[in-house]
């Protein structure tokens, strides 16, 4: 049992690496809806955002309370009034919401307090610290309803949040704003977390939600052929927001996109979607590539570009499993530097995802398209595709009329993108004094023209 945790831990730690280098001191909004709480995820998720930390991530966490705020009216005989999805606030919800937003601070400091041993909360100190970070205003009167004690924020002192970030403590904001005269008003957690996404100019905004996500046809069941969308250009989603009534609750597909779109707008480049009732959400939509829920994208993460001396350990890394089993012949590291100019790469996020290298031979006006490769996680998404148009451009910006393949299993991928095979005699004679006969490549030729 021991040899094979450690097989799979040992490739499964590695492959996050990427991702931890990369979110190291970046600045996270996490928004946590007051029903995962309610259904009992707090300790986890705590403990999720505590390893986060860990790993340097800042973090700021607000925290909803809309059934808890329920809860607190129901138990006072008092109803719960929304207008257009929003809750008009009169002095008995704002009494309820302001117990509720107590309470909810005590328990979710107390959850970061944790420390037993064998708990992924051993050994961690994770500061906590709340106050008045947000100046508010009232919505006032809105199509002949009066909001009352419901506000919208005015002001994010992004100063005093940036220090406690600084200092190595987690900001926690519970949805609560005051005005410049101490009236208290009561916020949404999804406008305060997207408010002080967009002053901080945060690098990820993170809805922990009662919805998995966001597909592109909410009408139709979910199904193998219609999975959630895990990343969402911003305009798509703009359109999808025009088309979308106007949300009255978190299972409208407005209710989180509408966020999720203005902070893309107001320069977060990425608004995630995940959500509480998977364990581990976070983990998986922040250190595993293709996530858990919908991140909406104001750019195209996905990079096609040359290669540079800085990318030979991520294209070593990529092409050793193929030339382990034989689908590629072994490049040593020292041949990748010296040729590295030749290759093409597909980089997402940080991490080589495909690759490919050119050999021209000019007197033949001819090259060789090698080490063509598309990493297992990615391969059916095209990246294969694009490599190949990438190789070609390169090939007639040299003035070049065709290119070539040698193979020994993946021909029908070129048969099907217009290669032709010919007999390794066909080979340029530089390439063909260094053909393998044991090897018995078959060759693909594709023209330019």
């Amino acid at each position: 049992m021991s040899a094979v945790f450690n097989f799979t831990f040992v490739p499964w730690f590695r492959s996050v690496a990427p991702y931890i280098h990369m979110h190291r001191g970046k600045t996270f909004v996490v928004g946590l809806a007051g029903e995962a709480i309610a259904a009992g995820k707090l300790h986890l998720i705590a403990q999720d955002l505590a390893l986060i930390q860990s790993m340097g991530v800042k973090i700021v966490l607000v925290h909803g309370f809309r059934p808890q705020v329920n809860e607190q009216l129901r138990l006072k005989g008092h109803p719960a009034r929304y207008a257009n999805g929003m809750r008009i606030t009169d002095s008995v919800a704002l009494d309820c919401a302001q117990e509720a937003a107590g309470q909810l601070r005590y328990e979710i400091e107390a959850a970061f307090s944790q420390g037993l041993p064998n708990t992924p909360m051993a050994g961690s100190t994770v500061r906590v610290i709340s106050g008045n970070f947000i100046t508010a205003r009232p919505v006032g009167i809105v199509d002949g309803v009066d909001f009352q004690h419901s506000g919208l924020v005015r002001k994010v002192d992004v100063a005093g949040i940036s220090r406690t970030l600084e200092m190595g403590s987690m900001v926690l904001l519970s949805p609560f704003g005051f005005s410049p005269t101490g009236e208290a008003f009561n916020l949404t957690m999804e406008e305060v977390a997207t408010s002080v996404a967009i002053a901080l100019q945060a690098d990820k905004l993170i809805f922990v939600s009662e919805v998995p996500g966001i597909r592109v046809r909410p009408s139709e069941p979910e199904s193998d052929d219609n999975p959630i969308d895990t990343e969402l250009p911003l305009a798509t989603a703009e359109q999808m927001l025009a088309q979308a009534a106007s949300p009255q609750q978190p299972t409208d597909i407005a209710f989180y996109l509408q966020h999720c779109v203005k902070a893309c707008k107001a320069g977060v480049e990425r608004s995630h979607i995940i959500p509480f009732a998977v364990d581990g959400a976070l983990l998986l939509e922040i250190y595993v590539h293709d996530g858990i829920g919908t991140m909406v994208i104001d750019e195209k993460l996905e990079e096609l570009r040359e290669a540079t001396p800085d990318d030979v350990g991520g294209i070593l890394q990529l092409i050793e499993p193929f030339e382990r089993d034989g689908t590629l012949v072994k490049r040593d590291r020292t041949e990748i530097e010296r040729d590295i100019a030749n290759y093409s790469l597909i980089e997402h996020d940080g991490v080589i995802f495909a690759c490919a290298a050119l050999y021209p031979y000019p007197e033949a006006r001819t090259a060789e398209m090698a080490a063509l490769t598309v990493s297992p996680q990615n391969q059916g998404q095209g990246d294969g595709e694009k490599i190949l148009k990438r190789v070609e451009q390169r090939a007639r910006a040299m003035g070049l009329d065709s290119i070539f393949v040698l193979t020994t299993r993946t021909m029908h991928w070129f048969l099907k993108r217009g290669f032709v095979q010919v007999d390794p005699d066909w080979l340029p004679e530089a390439r063909k004094r260094k053909y393998s006969w044991d090897r018995r490549s078959m060759v693909f030729v594709k023209k330019l023209t």
